[in-house]
């Protein structure tokens, strides 16, 4: 088990490193300075510029003094948001998205769930249907689309909810549907087809002739069995609903990362899009790593075989 904790932990520092450096390539390939802008500037003016943030140094030089500088928590300054430091930016910023991504997150296991276990329960019948109805729905229609519709609809022509912001509780409600429905249908969808398995198998047959309640059943049994592929799918999920996050934010115009993330890609803000862009990669690579923990801690034949089967 700790040996399997150990190099997965491991993997993760170099999937990290790997893509730092690929990022850290990319950037610095694409054609024309980041420093350029539409006003004219002198050409002394643009070597200063240059030195100060390090971009007259060889290419190599610049890659080990920000490999450094990151080491000790440092990931520079933006180039067009004067005097701010990248950390501080994302810190500032990360919170609504955060809570945000947590609401989220929630919704989408716990309506995912519930729909799900619906379906296996009622297999082939009207509520099977209904909710595949609603899983379907919420697959084929993606955020960007479902945002605005749910914009309009409830909130400029009913008027139910705020149109952008989240001043309130209730401002999560929108974005929050917008951004759970496709993994609530996903979530469905799994644990449906699990479940029908688990709910055919010797032990659950057994369970029956013992007299358990239907309830027992389910939630102790046939529910604990069925939810290792939602465990798995809770790390990229938790990940992808954070970092995918973007747009939404910009539909409702949350003051979240994701303003920063469009504005420095516009801005040729290299150290921010850098920053961004590492520390999404550290959310998604953490989440992988605490879902496969997860996994193991859950599936006792992961723990007897020392974590070897999980994926």
């Amino acid at each position: 088990m700790l040996r399997f904790i150990v190099s997965k932990f491991l993997y993760m520092l170099l999937s990290l490193f790997l893509l730092i450096t690929a990022t850290f390539m990319l950037m610095n390939a694409v054609p024309g300075s980041p420093l350029q802008s539409e006003k004219a500037t002198s050409e002394a003016v643009q070597k200063n510029l240059e030195a100060y943030y390090g971009l007259d140094k060889p290419l190599i030089v610049q890659y080990g003094k920000y490999m450094n500088n990151l080491l000790h928590g440092d990931m520079g300054i933006s180039m067009k948001k004067k005097f701010q430091s990248v950390d501080k930016m994302i810190a500032d910023s990360f919170g609504p998205s955060l809570r945000l991504g947590i609401s989220a997150v929630i919704t989408a296991v716990v309506v995912g769930c519930i729909l799900g276990i619906i379906a296996a329960m009622y297999h082939r019948k009207l509520l099977d249907n209904l909710a595949m109805i609603i899983a379907v729905i919420g697959l084929a229609i993606p955020s960007i689309v479902l945002g605005p519709l749910l914009q309009y609809t409830l909130a400029f022509k009913l008027r139910w909810f705020e149109v952008s912001g989240l001043e309130g509780p209730l401002d999560y409600v929108l974005p929050t549907i917008a951004l759970a429905s496709g993994p609530i249908a996903f979530i469905a969808r799994l644990l449906r087809s699990t479940m029908i398995e688990v709910l055919n198998a010797d032990f659950i047959k057994t369970a029956k002739s013992k007299g358990l309640s239907g309830y027992v059943i389910i939630v102790r049994h046939a529910l604990r069995n069925s939810m290792l592929p939602v465990i798995t799918y809770l790390g990229p999920l938790t990940a992808g609903i954070i970092t995918g996050s973007v747009v939404i934010e910009k539909i409702f115009a949350i003051p979240g990362i994701g303003k920063y993330f469009v504005q420095s890609v516009i801005d040729r803000d290299y150290p921010l899009i850098m920053g961004i862009t590492i520390f999404y990669a550290v959310i998604l690579m953490v989440s992988r790593f605490l879902a496969d923990v997860a996994y193991v801690l859950v599936d006792p034949r992961m723990r007897a075989s020392g974590g070897k089967g999980a994926k």
